[in-house]
């Protein structure tokens, strides 16, 4: 199998390893993986270990997570609608909890009931199981009307 080039698919995502959390090995995997390709393949053509391509893999989306949990934070910080969903809640009274607040800070949400609670039910993870909320959430609301959940 000849793997994609990995310096092309990095140009077309407009990977910039100045501005970015990510390294440009991490960066490089993780756009092969995305293309399907094993980890054994990587590691040939990297000149380097399955195990290593693992760990650079895992290390990647680590810091993915870090810095979408960041980005979380700052929204959070000034974002004009902030709730804490309290554990024992039930999923299907947040959209009206939600559009309550929104509605108070002027602040539009166009997102249906039904697609807030998938949003939230996905985005918490397992502290939503079914439509019990497992743990304290918190939900946010943007300016702009972008809603972010941190567990």
């Amino acid at each position: 199998m000849t793997l994609p080039d990995a310096d092309e698919l990095l140009e077309r995502a407009g990977f910039d390893a100045e501005t970015n959390v990510l390294t440009r090995r991490q960066a490089e995997v993780l756009a092969l993986r995305e293309r399907d390709v094993p980890q054994a393949e990587i590691a040939d053509s990297l000149g380097t270990s399955r195990a290593n391509v693992s760990s650079i893999e895992s290390s990647a989306r680590e810091n993915i997570s870090k810095a979408n949990e960041t980005v979380a934070f700052a929204d959070a910080l000034t974002a004009p609608v902030r709730l804490t969903i309290a554990e024992g809640s039930d999923l299907y009274d947040v959209p009206n909890r939600v559009y309550s607040a929104c509605d108070d800070a002027d602040v539009k949400v166009s997102r249906t009931a039904p697609e807030l609670m998938k949003l939230i039910g996905d985005a918490a993870g397992d502290a939503v199981q079914g439509r019990a909320v497992q743990r304290d959430i918190t939900v946010t609301v943007t300016n702009d009307g972008r809603v972010t959940v941190r567990r």
